[in-house]
């Protein structure tokens, strides 16, 4: 009888990678930003071939959201974000400003290690080895265990089309034995030097022990708040249009209505005439009873799927036009399942007196899960948009727009990204959409433009001195150029004697 170790085998492979993928990338290094864009371009255009096959192939392997709206997820990578990327300098000299004499020089991190989630793996694989291979990095990826085919899939379809450009071999791959060890040792070997999650929260401890910067893409917790200046209509039918889309699955979609009490009635029969059901406070109990296990974790079976079925799974039944269920709550705790993020068409649904309740209770939303992610608020009154950008805990604001497709840059003009940092609560490096000048640093390179002398002379005459300088008159207690030489030379001297 043959005993098969996949954590070894997972562990060897993983250091395989991280070390091959190391060497290669020293050589993907010397590549021009054009050479690099031509890969990119080959590899967009692959995956677009294939992006309704890999969609359905999805959908089938995770059994999450719609297969429709995947594929339009996987035509928005390759189409859309691939023309944002287009011009973008990420290597080399990236910037320049001759007046301060001053130049930005693009150096890639290194090897970039990804994981992408079941519940979007080929879109969100697409785009990370899009911006990893345009700012000149390796990445190797591990897998979802629940999207392992799909991934494998895209990613033999993009190394494909990468190396037939002349990306060298190793500096795209990915784990075939996936294990929680092989996963971890590829974040922690010495060869890798970024760890890119995307909302795979059960491996973000991990990948902080690695002792690597981490981006995350957190999963949302983020609400919508109706002020009572804004256009009902719309804003419903850009929140209905927005949580059903994948089946709600998308980071960024809302989890929760805020209303303005005055136009409370007004919103419910806006969201009725969109096909929102709101549940009856029995049908609400047996639904959050239903939606997480008793260790508190998320129902797998209750994710990315349709309104209609996930009222038959809890045991009662709604219109065929259905689209989305709706739990009237009054408070904000931890142990309510409707303040939790929600990757279903479900919302819950507060009122408030005004805006500053309103902003309150959007506050608490926001760090009950200490996400952090994206807020959406639909007024048409300035100041309090205003007051909603600065006062909240937010990676991101979005106002009158849905907040799956703002989010990810369709409808506004942030960053076209698969990938939605979650940095404002403390998760990863940066709150950013990221980008490829996210998997880069900058090297910082300045023409001298003045001696020291001159420094001192300044700084002897200035009147008005500026804080940190001496002030007019204390001259004798600056350190000058000629006495700074001689405490030099002097320090020399002692090290020359120590040795």
């Amino acid at each position: 009888m043959t005993i098969i170790d996949n954590d070894l085998l997972s562990i060897q492979e993983a250091r395989i990678l991280a070390e091959n993928a190391f060497e290669a990338q020293k050589k993907l290094a010397t590549f021009s930003q054009e050479k690099l864009d031509e890969i990119v371009e080959c590899m967009a255009d692959a995956a677009q071939e294939h992006a309704e096959t890999l969609a359905v192939l999805s959908h089938e392997e995770t059994d999450y959201g719609s297969w429709q709206d995947k594929a339009v997820k996987n035509r928005f990578v390759c189409g859309y974000a691939r023309k944002h990327l287009r011009g973008m300098r990420c290597v080399g000299v990236i910037g320049e400003d001759p007046q301060n004499r001053m130049m930005d020089i693009g150096v890639p991190v290194g090897v970039v290690v990804a994981l992408s989630p079941a519940t979007s793996p080929v879109s969100t694989t697409i785009y990370t080895a899009l911006i990893a291979v345009k700012s000149g990095n390796a990445v190797v990826f591990s897998p979802h265990p629940r999207a392992r085919k799909t991934m494998g899939k895209v990613l033999d379809i993009l190394i494909e089309a990468a190396e037939s450009k002349g990306l060298p071999e190793g500096c795209l791959t990915y784990l075939g034995t996936v294990t929680a060890s092989g996963t971890r040792e590829l974040m922690g070997h010495k060869g890798t030097s970024l760890i890119m999650n995307t909302g795979v929260p059960a491996m973000l401890k991990t990948a902080y022990k690695a002792g690597k910067p981490v981006i995350y893409g957190g999963t949302g917790n983020g609400p919508a708040f109706i002020e009572r200046t804004a256009d009902i209509t719309r804003a419903v039918a850009d929140i209905i249009a927005s949580k059903t889309f994948d089946n709600g699955i998308v980071p960024s979609a809302e989890q929760s209505i805020v209303v303005d009490s005055c136009i409370d009635r007004d919103v419910k029969a806006a969201l009725r005439a969109k096909g929102a059901y709101f549940m009856t406070e029995e049908e609400t109990r047996t639904f959050a009873a239903l939606f997480f296990r008793p260790d508190g974790k998320l129902n797998p079976g209750m994710v990315g799927v349709s309104a209609k079925t996930l009222a038959h799974r809890a045991g009662f039944e709604v219109p065929d036009d259905v689209s989305v269920l709706m739990a009237e709550r009054k408070y904000v705790s931890d142990t309510d399942p409707f303040a939790r993020e929600m990757l279903c068409p479900v919302l819950a649904y507060y009122v408030e007196d005004d805006w500053m309740h309103a902003c309150e209770k959007c506050i608490e939303l926001l760090v009950t899960e200490r996400n952090g992610h994206t807020l959406v608020i639909h007024s048409n009154d300035q100041d309090v948009i205003c007051q909603f950008a600065l006062k909240k805990p937010v990676g991101r604001l979005l106002v009158n727009t849905p907040a799956a497709f703002g989010g990810l840059g369709a409808t506004t003009n942030l960053v076209p990204s698969m990938t939605l940092g979650s940095g404002s609560a403390g998760d990863g490096i940066t709150s950013d959409n990221v980008s490829p000048l996210n998997l880069i640093y900058t090297r910082k390179v300045g023409y001298g433009v003045r001696r020291m002398e001159e420094i001192d002379t300044d700084m002897k005459h200035d009147d008005h001195p500026t804080p940190g300088t001496v002030a007019h008159g204390a001259e004798d207690n600056l350190v000058n150029m000629q006495t700074f030489q001689k405490l030099l030379d002097e320090a020399i001297r002692t090290i020359g004697g120590a040795k």
